[in-house]
């Protein structure tokens, strides 16, 4: 029942996660992006904070390690990777699944950096085939003109590879920092911090919060992003987390593109080109090289077989 039940919140948040995208690219009909992913944070935030002060003894960073963990999950976690992101969207050729698909590079972008940043991992030459995969699929997502390299949505789509490497770069880091911090305690502040820091680079790119149009559109938008993409998305991570590991909740981002697809065509009426689609397969086959051994080990567990190959 236990292995059900984990299998149906990984839908769920894979579904959450994935239509998250559809979201974002609705609201930014009626928000500046800068400004609508700072509100976003300012609503989950808050409320993540009430989840951290009701479900654990820490509710406040007690020094500078955790302080320090809480600046980075600010700046890159949540800022960097969220402005780049809703910046990225608003560019008409970007759909909801072809920014899925991008972001689906984060996985393969962390295990990168933790082979450079971290000192007990190391990259394989069946490793650097992974990366470069990856980064051909995103290439392929794309659609790059060697002769115009700014056309065809380039330009967004390097903005969400951009955010896409923040986040990678910002889980790196924070487990480099010794700290004892709830991860529940360290999102809340991140995402209040985050918020903090892109309302000042909304100011700074000249956003006014007289351009948002609040209707029933907008409103849902934000609602969904804050309170199911954010919040509950959130603490159902940290219990699939404690439950699946970190290499089957990684699979999270692989699943969300599909739902990104449907909710993109169901309510936006997008189309996902081959592009997106080739990009995809590139991409996970990335993430299949990298994680090979640790894959392999979660399908031993989970079927109690050997299912050792030759590398």
């Amino acid at each position: 029942m236990t292995r059900y039940r984990s299998l149906g919140l990984f839908l769920v948040l894979a579904a959450v996660w994935g239509s998250a995208f559809m979201a974002i690219k609705a609201g930014l009909a009626y928000f500046p992006p800068v400004l609508f992913a700072a509100i976003r944070y300012d609503i989950a935030g808050v409320v993540m904070l009430a989840y951290a002060l009701y479900a654990t003894d820490v509710p406040l960073p007690r020094d500078r390690a955790e302080w320090t963990e809480v600046a980075i999950g600010a700046v890159l976690l949540i800022a960097a990777y969220h402005a780049l992101l809703f910046i990225g969207q608003t560019d008409p050729t970007v759909t909801s699944a072809a920014a899925a698909v991008v972001v689906s590079l984060s996985p393969v972008l962390t295990t990168g950096f933790a082979r450079g940043l971290l000192p007990n991992e190391r990259l394989t030459a069946v490793g650097v085939v992974g990366m470069v995969l990856g980064l051909v699929g995103v290439a392929v997502l794309s659609e790059l003109d060697p002769s115009n390299l700014l056309a065809g949505g380039t330009v967004p789509k390097l903005l969400i590879l951009g955010a896409a490497a923040a986040f990678a770069l910002g889980s790196v880091l924070t487990r480099r920092v010794d700290s004892d911090l709830p991860i529940a305690t360290m999102e809340a502040w991140s995402m209040i911090a985050g918020a903090v820091i892109m309302h000042v680079v909304s100011l700074a790119l000249g956003e006014s919060a007289g351009r948002i149009v609040l209707n029933g559109e907008s409103i849902a938008a934000l609602a969904y992003l804050s309170l199911a993409a954010s919040a509950i998305g959130f603490l159902i991570y940290f219990e699939l987390l404690d439950r699946l590991g970190p290499i089957e909740i990684n699979l999270v981002s692989y699943v969300a593109p599909i739902f990104a697809a449907l909710a993109g065509w169901a309510f936006l009426q997008e189309v996902p080109s081959v592009a997106t689609a080739g990009g995809f397969l590139l991409i996970f086959s990335g993430f299949v090289l990298l994680k090979r051994r640790a894959i392999r080990a979660e399908i031993t567990a989970w079927t109690g077989t050997d299912a050792r190959t030759a590398d």
